[in-house]
Order: structure tokens, then sequence, then C-alpha cells
């Protein structure tokens, strides 16, 4: 599939092409998405507690495919003779799609990740806002 071009709101340098698919771990795939249609906006909203800005990734697919994407890797840093006795915390890769309805402005969409929660907001086309407020 092709990308229309966009660059990830979460980072300034990001890559136009998907991630190499990885295998997933069912412990850290589970993360659900709440998704909310305002009369402004589409509203998506995900639990990503314990990863940073760079781990996620949201992309634009072609057709108005929002995707979003995270991977955890093992962080194993040991030194001064530090040893690793368990390692519990979840790992894998997230990813989650959804396809957008046509008055979707995905030119505009915006994403931040706050105290753990990634939000995206994808404002609505206005033609359609002002057929809503006419009603």
């Amino acid at each position: 599939m092709s990308i229309i071009p966009t660059t990830n709101p979460l980072e300034e340098n990001s890559s136009l092409a998907l991630p190499q698919l990885s295998r997933e771990d069912p412990l850290f795939v589970s993360r659900d998405v709440d998704w909310k249609e305002t009369a402004e906006a589409h509203v998506f909203r995900a639990d990503m507690t314990g990863l940073n800005k760079e781990e996620v990734k949201v992309e634009v697919e072609e057709g108005g495919v929002l995707q979003i994407i995270a991977e955890r890797s093992v962080q194993r840093e040991e030194k001064n003779g530090d040893a690793t006795h368990r390692v519990e915390c979840a790992t894998g890769r997230f990813s989650r799609s959804f396809t957008l309805p046509a008055n979707a402005r995905m030119d505009q969409l915006k994403a931040s990740i706050d105290n753990g929660v990634l939000t995206v907001t994808v404002p609505k086309d206005d033609l359609n806002l002002l057929h809503a407020v006419s009603n």
C-alpha cells in the first residue's frame, strides 16, 4: 500500500514508509482505542502508559486509513554489577487501523501524548459542519 505524504505528528523527522511488520506479543496488543465523533472532529484516545512519543507512530494510509502503531522493546541496562532477575513488563508491537469517513480532514490530523494517553484529533470537513449546524 502507498502512504499519503504526511508527517508523523508525534515526531518532526518521521519516515513515510510503514515500519517492518514484526511478531506481536499478546500482552501488548490488547490496547483498546476509543473513537468519539464530535460535531467538529473524530477523536481517538488510546492508553499508551509507559511509552514515550518516539515509540508511537500515527500514520495515514491511502484511502483515509488512520493507523496507530506502538512498539516497546526490552530495555536491559545492567551496570555496576547489577543483574536483572525478572522482566515482566510487556513488550511487543501494537497496531490498530481505522477507516475514516469521507468528511475526515486527514491533512489536519493532530496527535499528542499526555499522561500516557494518546489523543489523535482529525477535524471534519467544514462543508459537513455547515450542513450539521443548519439542521
